[in-house]
C-alpha cells in the first residue's frame, strides 16, 4: 500500500527516515511530505494557513497513480491533516493511523491563543515542555531534533481544522498509536465525554494500541513503530 507519513510541529517529512524501512521491508511504498512553509528555517511562513497543510496532504493522496487505496499517518498535530484530508477524499483511505495524535474536530485548533503577530512558532525550550513528552528522548536525540526543527507556521497553530458533511469520513478504519498518553487514559476520556477526544468516539472503526515512549516516537522507537504502522495498516 502507498503509505502517506505526515509530520507534526517543527519537522520535515525527514523525520520519519528511520521509520520508512520497516514500511518497505513489509511491502509497502512510504510518501514522507514535507508541508508547506517547512521546507528549511528561512521558508517564508508568513502567509501559509492551515488549511495549506491540508491542501498539501490531499495532494499527496492524488499524485497517487490510479484509484489505488493509500494509508496516511499523521503524527501529533498531523492527526489533525490526515483526518481533514480523508474527509476530502474519503474513497481513497484506506486506514488512517494516528501517530500520539488523535483527529481533530470542527473548529479546534492547536492553540487558538497563538498571538495573531507570530509568524514563526519555535521549538520550546525543553524545559517548557512536559516530562512526559521527553520519555526517550536522550541529550543526542535531542540535539539532532533542535539541530533539524524548523518554525512552524503561526497560522497553522492558531486556526481552527474545517470539516465538510460528508459522513464517509467516519467509517474509515483507524489505528491510535499512543506514546505519551496510554491507551487505558484515552479511553477514560472517551467515556467521560472529554472534548479532547470528541472526534475519536466519533469513529465507526478504531483501535487504540500503546507504544509505550515520549511524544517523538520516530526518534525514540523508530523501528518499532514502523512494525506498528504495518501492523495497523494490515488489520
Amino acid at each position: 500500500m502507498d503509505i502517506i507519513l505526515v509530520p507534526g510541529f517543527w519537522l520535515d517529512g525527514s523525520a520519519w527516515d528511520e521509520v520508512v524501512p520497516a514500511l518497505e521491508a513489509a511491502g509497502h511504498t512510504a510518501h514522507p511530505i514535507t508541508l508547506p512553509g517547512m521546507e528549511s528555517a528561512d521558508a517564508d511562513r508568513s502567509g501559509i494557513h492551515l488549511a495549506d497543510h491540508v491542501d498539501a496532504v490531499a495532494a499527496a493522496i492524488d499524485a497517487v497513480p490510479g484509484d489505488a487505496p493509500v494509508a496516511l499517518v499523521g503524527h501529533s498535530a498531523g492527526g489533525g491533516l490526515v483526518y481533514a484530508a480523508s474527509d476530502r477524499r474519503p474513497q481513497r483511505v484506506a486506514h488512517v493511523v494516528y501517530v500520539d495524535s488523535g483527529p481533530f474536530a470542527e473548529g479546534q485548533a492547536v492553540n487558538a491563543d497563538l498571538p495573531a503577530d507570530v509568524v514563526d512558532h519555535d521549538l520550546p525550550a525543553w524545559d517548557e515542555l512536559e516530562d512526559a513528552d521527553l520519555v526517550g528522548l536522550t541529550d543526542e536525540l535531542r540535539t539532532q531534533f533542535r539541530s533539524r526543527a524548523v518554525p512552524q507556521p503561526g497560522g497553522t497553530v492558531r486556526e481552527g481544522h474545517h470539516l465538510g458533511d460528508d459522513p464517509r469520513r467516519l467509517d474509515i478504519p483507524s489505528t491510535v498509536i499512543a506514546c505519551e498518553m496510554p491507551g487505558s487514559v484515552l479511553r477514560d476520556l472517551m467515556s467521560s465525554g472529554h472534548p479532547y477526544v470528541a472526534e475519536l468516539a466519533r469513529l465507526h472503526d478504531y483501535e487504540i494500541v500503546d507504544l509505550p515512549t515520549g511524544h517523538w516516537p520516530m526518534f525514540t522507537r523508530p523501528a518499532d513503530l514502523g512494525s506498528a504502522i504495518v501492523d495497523a495498516v494490515g488489520r
